[in-house]
């Protein structure tokens, strides 16, 4: 898995003198991971699962997406809960993959895990880790969550698209004004289109405009890292700033108002 990615990212970095191909973005191919055996078995499991339960909401995306499915103690990882009270009822199924960059969701979206569906709506919150190791740009990025759009638009045509903004994080200043780059980018790219709504969700974990680290538990980690994943009080927060738009997608009520 390592070599494949220092191949391809040597790839998008080497121009062969004469050519006049296109710099070839590695974060638009199809990447697998089935040679993780974890990967591959919650693949595997999430098929199943979408072949049974033909999802009305679907998330796509990586750890922080899959964390919906944790349970605490401690409180900051009872996610399950918020869960529950959000999309509960709503016949959801979570999509995330702990690691996934755009390509690796490119790839699953093309191997069949969008086989048979049709969700009326699909929340995508993905790029985090292209701002990790492989450490692709914000141009670079934009472009494989553009692939990921219109991977849904051909696949799944009656599915509405809530796309997330990439969360604020403090890994790194360039990590910090790679991410704002690229929310810039896709609320410009996506500011009146029919089926994506855009949303810059990471603007509730920010306190005076400042990381609200209290809200992150990497912090909490023993040893502490830098503030990434947002603890279920975050997402919480997450959840009920997507909520109105979500509900009037989905055309139900709104999970905020009380019964």
């Amino acid at each position: 898995m390592r070599l494949l990615f220092r191949l391809l990212l040597a790839l998008s970095l080497l121009a062969i003198p004469g050519a006049t191909t296109a710099r070839t973005i590695v974060a638009t191919l199809a990447i697998s991971r089935m040679d993780l055996p974890w990967w591959r078995e919650r693949f595997e499991a999430k098929q199943a699962e979408l072949r049974e339960t033909h999802p009305r909401l679907v998330f796509l995306g990586d750890s922080i997406t899959q964390n919906w499915e944790r349970h605490g103690p401690p409180d900051w990882a009872d996610y399950v809960p918020v869960w529950q009270r959000f999309y509960g009822d709503r016949n959801a199924v979570n999509l995330g993959f702990i690691g996934d960059t755009t390509a690796n969701l490119i790839w699953r979206m093309r191997n069949g895990e969008l086989n048979g569906l049709s969700p009326k709506v699909a929340v995508v919150l993905i790029g985090a880790n292209n701002l990790g190791r492989v450490h692709w740009s914000a141009d670079d990025t934009v472009a494989g969550i553009a692939t990921i759009v219109a991977e849904l638009r051909r696949r799944l045509p009656s599915t509405k698209v809530l796309l997330l903004g990439v969360l604020p994080s403090d890994r790194s200043t360039w990590a910090t004004e790679t991410t704002a780059a690229i929310n810039r980018a896709l609320a410009t790219t996506y500011a009146h289109d029919s089926v994506v709504t855009y949303l810059d969700v990471g603007r509730v974990l920010l306190r005076d405009g400042n990381l609200d680290r209290s809200l992150f538990y990497d912090p909490k980690l023993t040893p502490p890292e830098a503030p990434l994943h947002p603890t279920a009080a975050g997402m919480a927060l997450m959840a009920a700033a997507m909520e109105p738009i979500l509900a009037a997608l989905l055309g139900d009520r709104n999970h905020l108002v009380p019964r």
